[in-house]
């Protein structure tokens, strides 16, 4: 069978707007879906809830949180659908209106002391579409990336969805961790904790500036032209992509990492009941470091994978992060808040990075044009609602008063991203294959000696460009 010789689409390739738009965008999404994260579990429960049992308020408070997730699937069936029919940029146009105008809504919300349950309810409501909104905004902006950028670079560029944001949850934590420290608590619980919600209009505005000057991917408009944008992509999705959408909701389970982290980490090193006493203070500031350095290691990994492939870093990643997971537990364990913070950033700062910067290029390069978004929309948001379970499951599993916690959950931890190494392992490398190859489990990949070559042409005419700019 001969390389067909037209494989890349035609049209401009707005290869810098379009990477701008994506992490700009994601950046200011993922700031307010983690504004709310940490506003429930700092200030919600005393001013949404019923305030005769803390405990409950708590409780209900991080449960709407958790609400955030069970509408990610939802709303991938539907933005996904969105993405394939209408294009990339209206569904990140519609994902950024959802998250921007939700999350002002929640700055302007009546306290239970004013409405009583009605307060709670638009609570729930305002997460919800949250959660909708966030579930086509990875998926469009990473499809996005990938269809403007040049062959042979796709890795590179499509990584800067994922340092959009992590640098979105360290905006999140610049705004709120300095309102909730100095401000005080009175005026903090009354007003302060609005302002980081209200912030979220400039959100709508800089977001829509920059993504209206994108012009719609050159794959895309292709397929419009030739009149081969589905009716139904999800349906098509499923029927012809299934293998691969089960691939992608196993490493989607690589989730489990941050949740280690962030989650069941703190409460273990945190909650009275475990009994290892860190102080409260160091637990905020583990994502915010480890954030820092992310941003730091994804653009390096996404370079590396469009040099070695995509596989590699992710098997590797994931392994590695898995076993990681046991000294990071048992730092916790010995009550060694240095070796605590050190294991955490190398585990989740650098080793899961393998896995995170690259499955803004690995996932979508595993479709065809035409299902794309909504392929790899509802496959990662099944597989992370999966790990949104994981949290109950571990303290299940480990409980206070337990025994060898750091074996118990470390071993859960090490076979879920064990599943999500053989899941890579078992996909196609896509790095070498073309654009309009992608999602052809016949694709034949660009030889080795004239991909570098492509490569090598691709970033020399980026340098130059560089320079005459």
């Amino acid at each position: 069978m001969n390389k067909p010789i037209n494989h890349e689409p035609h049209g401009a390739h707005q290869t810098k707007k379009a990477t701008a738009s994506g992490w700009i965008g994601s950046a200011l999404e993922y700031y307010d879906f983690f504004i709310y994260a940490t506003a429930a579990a700092l200030i919600f429960p005393q001013i949404f809830f019923p305030k005769g049992d803390p405990k409950t308020a708590i409780v209900a408070s991080l449960a709407t949180y958790g609400v955030g997730y069970v509408a990610r699937p939802i709303g991938a069936f539907f933005l996904g659908h969105w993405g394939d029919t209408h294009g990339r940029k209206q569904v990140l146009v519609l994902c950024m209106f959802l998250m921007g105008f939700s999350t002002v809504a929640v700055g302007l919300l009546p306290t239970y002391d004013q409405v009583g349950l009605l307060a709670p309810a638009l609570l729930v409501l305002l997460r919800l579409i949250q959660g909708f909104a966030v579930a086509g905004e990875i998926s469009g902006a990473s499809s996005m990336i990938l269809e403007h950028a040049p062959f042979g670079r796709r890795g590179f560029f499509a990584s800067f969805t994922l340092q959009g944001v992590q640098a979105g949850q360290i905006m999140a934590a610049a705004v709120f961790l300095p309102l909730a420290h100095y401000m005080p608590t009175e005026a903090f619980n009354s007003w302060g904790w609005r302002i980081p919600f209200l912030l979220s209009f400039i959100v709508i505005v800089v977001g829509y500036i920059i993504r209206r000057e994108v012009d719609e991917t050159p794959a895309f408009a292709e397929e419009g032209e030739q009149r081969a944008v589905p009716k139904a992509p999800v349906i098509q999705a499923i029927t012809n992509s299934w293998r691969d959408m089960l691939r992608v909701m196993c490493c989607s389970l690589m989730n489990v990492i941050p949740v280690v982290t962030t989650i069941f980490g703190a409460a273990y090193a945190v909650q009275p009941g475990y009994g290892i006493g860190f102080e409260k203070d160091v637990y905020l500031w583990i994502p915010v470091m480890g954030n820092i350095v992310a941003v730091l290691v994804i653009p390096f990994v996404g370079n590396l994978s469009d040099r070695f492939g995509r596989k590699p870093p992710i098997i590797i990643g994931a392994i590695g992060s898995g076993l990681l997971s046991f000294g990071y537990l048992y730092a916790i364990s010995i009550h060694n808040v240095p070796l605590a913070i050190v294991m955490s950033l190398l585990m989740w700062g650098v080793v899961y990075q393998g896995y995170n910067a690259i499955f803004p290029s690995f996932y979508p390069e595993m479709f065809p044009t035409r299902t794309r978004v909504s392929g790899m929309a509802i496959s990662q948001n099944l597989g992370t609602l999966v790990t949104a379970l994981l949290p109950a499951l571990f303290v299940a599993v480990a409980p206070p008063g337990a025994t060898n916690i750091p074996i118990m959950i470390g071993s859960i931890t090490l076979g879920v991203t064990v599943i999500a190494a053989i899941a890579a392992w078992t996909a196609r490398e896509t790095y070498r294959v073309h654009m309009n190859d992608l999602g052809d489990p016949n694709a034949i990949p660009v030889p080795q000696p004239e991909y570098d070559q492509i490569r090598a042409q691709a970033m020399a005419t980026a340098r130059s460009a560089r320079a005459s700019s």
